[in-house]
């Protein structure tokens, strides 16, 4: 049905893909990061619960290093708080999809609109009327 379109409306709705490849990555991404940001919520309040002389250990890459409890504190609230700025900047992000999305299928609605009307042209007072 595509090679009866426009090219117009073509490059719209290839415009469409786009943005819903867009949208899924994007959603991907927040998802990932709710999750990174949950994990790194309940460690920290696990860390409420520890005593502060308590042999800890954070992992670096493979291995785990001894660590101590202020310095996996701080590296916990730092990790929460980019997550959080990370999860901002994704649904901002989302939104901005959403709107491009929304007024693309607008765009696509009217030139496919205006095309349908037949050999009258685009649909003036009367068109499609009953």
């Amino acid at each position: 049905m595509q090679g009866n379109l426009p090219p117009e409306a073509q490059e719209k709705i290839e415009q469409l893909q786009d943005l819903q490849e867009t949208a899924q990555t994007v959603a991907v991404q927040k998802q990932e990061s709710e999750s990174s940001l949950t994990e790194a919520e309940n460690a920290l309040d696990e860390l409420e619960g520890i005593d502060e002389e308590t042999t800890m250990y954070r992992q670096v890459g493979e291995l785990l290093v001894e660590t101590d409890y202020d310095e996996a504190e701080a590296a916990l609230e730092d990790k929460v708080n980019s997550l959080e700025i990370r999860l901002e900047t994704l649904e901002k992000q989302e939104d901005r999809v959403q709107q491009q999305f929304e007024s693309l299928q607008d765009d696509l609605e009217s030139l496919l609109g205006g095309g349908v009307g037949g050999p009258a042209g685009p649909g003036g007072p009367g068109a499609g009327g009953a």
